[in-house]
């Protein structure tokens, strides 16, 4: 592997048993790149050369960033959800640095065909002689499909991907966007499986299309309810102000934690998905705390939200104690609740679920240090394991109303289904600084609250659920020993823009920082025990090495499960590599994404593929496409100053689910990218304003 554009804290082996450095390395002073003689760049699978990171500082005035006084603080804190907020948090485009449109153009898009026919109103048949039913009107959107020529009336093994997008709306939108009002959050198919075809343009789900107007993509249609402009929300209304500050979704539990979180600047959080898991969610923070970012845990048992303190200038990060339910049970007595996908019989707050979320309570905030008062990202991680949390399948049948079962979470065999610990990295751009959060005694608090009670007790536990302090889940006023603790802060050596942790060991945190870096933090393996019993050390966390990825890294996406029904377990691009080992990074200042490959231990890495396309106008935030039955390749990029969700496959697309005699993508070797590229060109989707993040999931 040509390690040539890789820095590491100098004449330090990787080896945790050696990180002892310096006590500048541990607080994050610079980590200067280093070229060997003689060598290059490493090369993509394309056969480019990677450029080198922008050699300027980003072209934005120091002062942008200053938050020093009262004024200036408050003046910062005004500004997200609007242009100015994305441009203090995002920094400067490719047009800023001055960065040329490559020349390349991938192939595509494919021609696209109507599902019109399968429509239950026309009642025509298809190729294998049955009628369609498609829940779609006769003439009105039922989709379009880019793959495949045997259209089936049978649906076979039907799935669907949605990305939820939070985007700033036009003042005032162009003609051809029907609605007099956007609200800045928008639910977008990304792949559709179904009826022996391929969809894989970003476009409106048939399963929420009303009208040209009512398309419930441009506007989700969660938001548009909860804000009244529709009727339809089961639990109210909200006041929402359409200026989108952040949105998450969960990511620890495979193909599962569906619904996406976003965040308003006026405090209001609500929840989006689309068909089947869209249940609705409305919570509001206290006023005078301006959201910045948001992450859910890994199986959607917490939020958590970045805040500004305008009135006490201090940084805080708000806890939500999040239940999800079974769909369109939100505002049903429990006693009526169903299994639906295995959700829980009743709400527990704080519990790993499947993440349509029915409730949210705001227990409390987190005190960042003072020199920490402007927080601007923040990632989260359970370590648990996708196969942990999957030992539960089935909430409601191995449900918690039995003394017997709540034993079994406990210490028993279903034990290692449930999170006993957790770490949260917040970093502040103004400040270029990060804070790293314990969560363990909030795991470990509700562990032995759900499980470690006597029948009585748990019972009034939960007969007295409610929003007071004192009713469960309990506010940290009421029950301080479950607050979590700050324990490390260390200084970063450039400002930070994104970052990730990783889900399962080894722990790692990956910064990117403006000037062009991913730097890769070792985070040990004591605060994430998954026995719980180890005890963490600041000394544990510290920096490893870091990778040029191109200036102004905006977005770090996980990849996604990809070859779960191949009997081989074989991926068509990684082979037995796992996806976790892979990891997708954005430079908005060159526009590029870059897939970058780690070893298993995660203590080295090096360039795998890079998408540069001549389409892509200013690429701000990236999201790996969801799987289900079908294996596919396919990354989401949003373009801020484009207005526009592109998708492009970087990888071949296999039906594993579908017959091989009449499926146009066989297994087991499916359908490669035209000419032999290493992405094509799946589509794109306008917008009536511009996207700067977003969360997707399979959401059949």
């Amino acid at each position: 592997m040509n390690r040539s554009r890789i820095s590491r804290p100098p004449a330090r082996p990787i080896r945790r048993a050696t990180l002892a450095l310096t006590a500048a390395l541990a607080l994050g002073a610079a980590v200067a790149p280093v070229l060997a003689a003689g060598s290059k760049a490493p090369e993509r699978r394309d056969g480019a050369a990677t450029p080198a990171a922008a050699s300027a500082r980003a072209p934005i005035p120091e002062g942008a960033y200053d938050i020093s006084t009262p004024e200036a603080y408050r003046a910062m804190a005004a500004r997200m959800g609007t242009e100015a907020g994305i441009e203090y948090r995002y920094g400067p485009d490719a047009a800023a640095y001055g960065t040329p449109r490559t020349t390349t153009t991938y192939p595509g898009p494919r021609p696209s065909r109507s599902y019109q026919t399968l429509s239950g109103q026309r009642a025509e048949k298809q190729q294998d002689g049955i009628v369609g039913g498609r829940g779609c009107g006769r003439d009105s959107w039922c989709g379009e499909y880019q793959i495949g020529d045997k259209l089936l009336g049978l649906p076979g093994d039907f799935s669907s991907s949605i990305v939820n997008v939070a985007y700033l709306p036009d003042a005032k939108p162009a003609p051809n966007f029907l609605e007099s009002r956007y609200w800045g959050v928008a639910s977008l198919q990304t792949i559709n499986i179904g009826h022996n075809t391929i969809s894989w343009k970003p476009e409106p789900s048939w399963t929420t299309y009303i009208s040209p107007r009512m398309n419930n993509a441009d506007n989700d249609e969660n938001t548009v309810r909860l804000a009244g402009v529709r009727p339809g929300s089961t639990i109210g209304t909200a006041d929402l102000d359409g200026k989108p500050v952040a949105a998450a979704r969960g990511y620890g539990r495979g193909g599962w934690v569906n619904n996406v979180l976003t965040v308003f600047a006026n405090g209001w959080i609500t929840s989006s998905g689309s068909n089947t898991s869209h249940n609705f969610l409305k919570l509001k923070l206290p006023d005078g705390k301006t959201p910045t970012a948001i992450a859910i845990t890994n199986s959607g048992e917490f939020a958590l939200v970045t805040v500004w303190d305008t009135a006490a200038l201090k940084g805080q990060v708000a806890v939500i104690a999040l239940a999800d339910g079974c769909a369109w049970c939100e505002a049903k007595p429990e006693s009526q609740w169903e299994s639906n996908w295995g959700s829980h019989r009743q709400a527990y707050a704080g519990l790993p679920g499947l993440g349509n979320y029915v409730s949210a309570k705001l227990v409390g905030f987190v005190d960042l240090p003072d020199t920490l008062r402007a927080p601007t990202e923040i990632s989260v991680t359970t370590g648990k394991t996708n196969t942990d949390y999957q030992r539960i399948q089935n909430y409601f049948n191995d449900h918690l109303q039995s003394d017997h079962n709540r034993r079994k979470y406990y210490d028993g065999e279903w034990s290692q289904a449930i999170a006993r610990s957790g770490l949260a990295v917040v970093v502040s751009k103004s400040e270029r600084r990060a804070a790293v959060i314990d969560l363990r005694p909030l795991f470990q608090y509700y562990r032995k609250q759900y499980f470690d009670q006597g029948p009585w007790e748990w019972g009034t536990m939960i007969s007295g659920r409610g929003p007071g302090p004192r009713q469960w889940p309990f506010t940290f006023e009421a029950a301080p020993a479950q607050t979590p603790v700050v324990v490390k802060v260390m200084d970063l050596p450039e400002r930070p823009t994104a970052i990730k942790l990783t889900r399962e060991p080894p722990y790692r945190a990956f910064i990117a920082t403006q000037e062009g870096r991913l730097r890769v933090y070792d985070l040990g393996s004591r605060y994430l025990d998954q026995k719980g019993t180890a005890q963490g050390r600041p000394e544990d966390i510290a920096p490893m090495f870091s990778i040029d990825v191109g200036a102004n890294p905006t977005s770090i996406a996980y990849v996604k499960e990809k070859a779960t029904l191949n009997p081989t377990a074989t991926s068509a691009l990684f082979g037995r590599r796992r996806p976790e080992e892979f990891l997708w990074v954005l430079s908005r200042g060159e526009r590029k994404a870059t897939m970058l490959q780690f070893d298993p231990r995660f203590e080295s890495v090096k360039v795998y593929k890079t998408l540069e396309d001549s389409r892509l106008v200013d690429p701000i935030a990236i999201e790996d496409v969801d799987n289900h039955g079908t294996e596919s390749y396919v990354l989401t990029v949003a373009d801020y100053q484009g207005r526009t969700i592109h998708n492009y496959p970087y990888g071949p697309i296999i039906m594993w689910t579908y017959d091989p005699k009449s499926a146009p993508c066989p297994k087991p070797r499916g359908c490669g990218l035209r000419d032999g590229r290493p992405f094509e060109y799946a589509g794109g989707h306008v917008l009536p304003g511009k996207p700067f993040q977003m969360g997707g999931s399979n959401i059949n």
